[in-house]
């Protein structure tokens, strides 16, 4: 081998484990079963037909399912699954990706129209993800103001104060400032989550793969909820 070559084998190892991490067959997060014993998915319409019993089989206790998006968007396997989940011994629970561009009153009404309250339901969900001129908004008293209106109008439906779920930049720029009274969900898909984020689910995994879906999508994300089984069997208190 020339002495050239040799300095291509780590460029060559480096493409290999990006390559292996992409198809989610190295994952970088593995939190402990024993620290973390209460696991779940979440999901939309990318992962097509769901078998819940199958997922159920694999160790999974809760899915959070995407309802809604915007002041109009309903996912189209929303109300499929919110029927056939409710088959199953798993926890469901619904999430709403939030929107800039509309009112949080309207969002809150969209949501409350498309998601049937469950007995057994985990709180609901409002995803926050920065993209565009919101990249940063803890200066936005009005993006903050939008947020607000709807964390208290689908509290009020429900009874149950909604979960954030959120990156950790948004976390830190807004959140945590703004909203420090909310359970939070965090992604942080590649390292854990920094000890600064007192947080209550964890996306520790977008590159999963697990038996039971269809979808064009075919990964599916993991988390994992801070706390023992029982303490998960009375959340929220």
């Amino acid at each position: 081998m020339k002495k050239w070559m040799y300095g291509l084998i780590p460029i060559a190892i480096l493409a290999m484990a990006a390559v292996l991490i992409y198809t989610g067959v190295i994952q970088l997060n593995r939190p402990s079963a024993s620290a973390y014993p209460v696991r779940g998915v979440d999901v939309s319409h990318y992962q097509g037909n769901i078998d819940w019993d199958q997922l159920e089989a694999q160790g999974i206790q809760f899915a959070y399912i995407k309802a809604t998006e915007g002041s109009s968007h309903q996912d189209s396997a929303f109300a499929s699954n919110w029927e056939h989940v409710q088959a199953t011994s798993l926890r469901p629970g619904a999430y709403h990706f939030f929107s800039f561009e509309s009112s949080g009153l309207t969002q809150s009404e969209h949501f409350i129209r498309t998601v049937p309250a469950l007995d057994n339901m985990l709180p609901p969900v409002i995803d926050i993800e920065p993209y565009g001129q919101y990249k940063s908004i803890k200066d936005n008293d009005a993006a903050v103001s939008e947020i607000r209106d709807w964390l208290h109008a689908v509290e009020a439906e429900y009874g149950m104060r909604p979960v954030i779920y959120t990156t950790e930049p948004f976390y830190f720029d807004c959140v945590a400032a703004q909203f420090p009274e909310y359970d939070i969900w965090i992604r942080s898909v590649y390292r854990s989550p920094s000890d600064q984020v007192q947080w209550t689910f964890w996306q520790y995994s977008n590159r999963a793969r697990l038996n039971g879906y269809d979808g064009e999508e075919r990964f599916i994300d993991m988390n994992a909820f801070h706390g023992t089984k029982d303490d998960f069997a009375q959340y929220p208190r």
